[in-house]
């Protein structure tokens, strides 16, 4: 035997044992094997947060579209997604099926903090993912005590530090009236708000009114809000009364400036429901290129998105920001999957999580999405925008490290 031929075979046979050694490697939990990942959602298609149900909607049309092409390493994405009504018992009993009768690898982007904060030490008790939230609560980053849960979007506390900010730089002499939903969420918004204004919170915030989500209407906080004497208005609102504030807002007369949770900043669900005329110079904070910007026409961010679109999601509106937080939820998610190979344990896939540093098509400029172990805010930078009666327009900086 020569020296080539013992050459060639020398490497045939480590072909052959990295081969075998890859296929050794192969490591499975429950949901996943060499033909799918079984990936488990729970979104609000009915119920007074419905319109955010797109954005379950939207996960599965880009799954769709990530499986006509071939899959993630070759598996399919198989997306399991139920209807809680954003109602937190109903969250509870969703999530004890997904995991225990339809043995999903891990849950994604379930829509709201009070639904996800019902099942928070369910998840991680069983040891599974939590994975990329679809709210800012600020407790999805403690990886510490919650080491199976981590958001995505950035926190409604850094938000809400973001407008007291604001005020402080260019109206320090505001008096604040403030609507928040009762609940983590609100409160968290409200927190940050406050802490963000310092000792001037106290003098500064004239009338703080609640609401709960099951209520019809807000009108009546609104009237007092307008008869506290309030110039400035801070509105921590889910859709439904983000528009029932502006349209309000419009029919009382009262013309505050007006800071919006970017929660609620969909031009679609919320803004034309209220009148793009009542809502003229409304200011919000966003992180996402918002699909109403003229800005973005034209470029291959936004024409990559809108063929998206009209292939996979053609029912989907293309004034809805939150189809484009669908888009680039799904795309973070994707690529954690990429990254976890064929090691498709629930402890690889949060570790993957866990070690991002990307940025997607559809964030701001200046925007990226950058985790690690001891790191679970993905996001953390915003732009402030303000609606001219056409579409948001970002002014100032991007606030954020």
């Amino acid at each position: 035997m020569n020296r080539r031929t013992v050459t060639l075979a020398v490497a045939a046979i480590s072909a052959l044992m990295a081969s075998g050694g890859a296929f050794a490697q192969k490591k499975y939990d429950e949901g996943a094997n060499d033909k799918e990942i079984k990936i488990g959602g729970i979104s609000p298609y009915s119920g007074p947060a419905s319109s955010y149900g797109t954005i379950g909607k939207g996960i599965k049309a880009y799954f769709d579209k990530v499986n006509a092409e071939g899959g993630v390493n070759g598996r399919k994405l198989v997306w399991v997604s139920y209807d809680d009504g954003y109602n937190p018992a109903r969250t509870v009993e969703m999530a004890r099926k997904l995991v225990e009768q339809d043995e999903v690898l891990f849950i994604f982007n379930v829509l709201g903090t009070p639904t996800n904060s019902a099942i928070h030490k369910y998840m991680n008790q069983k040891k599974v993912p939590q994975l990329f939230n679809a709210t800012g609560a600020t407790k999805w980053g403690d990886q510490k005590d919650y080491p199976w849960t981590m958001g995505w979007q950035p926190s409604y506390q850094s938000e809400g530090k973001i407008y007291a900010q604001h005020i402080l730089e260019t109206k320090p002499n505001a008096k604040i009236g403030i609507i928040y939903q009762n609940d983590d969420y609100g409160r968290d918004y409200l927190k940050g708000f406050e802490d963000g204004l310092g000792d001037k919170a106290k003098t500064m915030i004239i009338k703080k009114l609640s609401y709960e989500a099951t209520d019809p209407t807000i009108d009546s906080q609104m009237v007092e809000l307008k008869a506290s004497g309030a110039d400035t208005f801070f509105n921590i609102t889910i859709p439904k009364f983000a528009a029932q504030a502006i349209k309000k807002a419009a029919d009382i007369g009262w013309k505050p400036t007006h800071y919006l949770n970017g929660v609620s900043s969909s031009v679609a669900s919320v803004i034309l429901p209220a009148g793009p005329e009542n809502a003229i110079d409304v200011i919000t904070a966003y992180y996402l290129k918002d699909p109403t910007d003229p800005s973005w026409l034209g470029t291959k961010e936004y024409n990559d998105w809108v063929v998206w679109m009209h292939k996979f999601y053609p029912q989907g509106d293309l004034k809805d920001s939150n189809n484009v937080f669908a888009y680039s939820a799904a795309q973070t998610l994707v690529e954690v999957l990429k990254k976890s190979g064929n090691n498709l344990t629930r402890e690889n896939v949060m570790k993957q999580a866990a070690s991002l540093d990307i940025t997607l098509p559809m964030l701001l400029p200046g925007v990226n999405v950058k985790t690690a172990a001891d790191d679970f805010f993905p996001i953390e930078r915003q732009q402030l925008q303000k609606w001219d009666g056409k579409s948001w327009v970002r002014f100032g900086k991007v606030y954020g490290r």
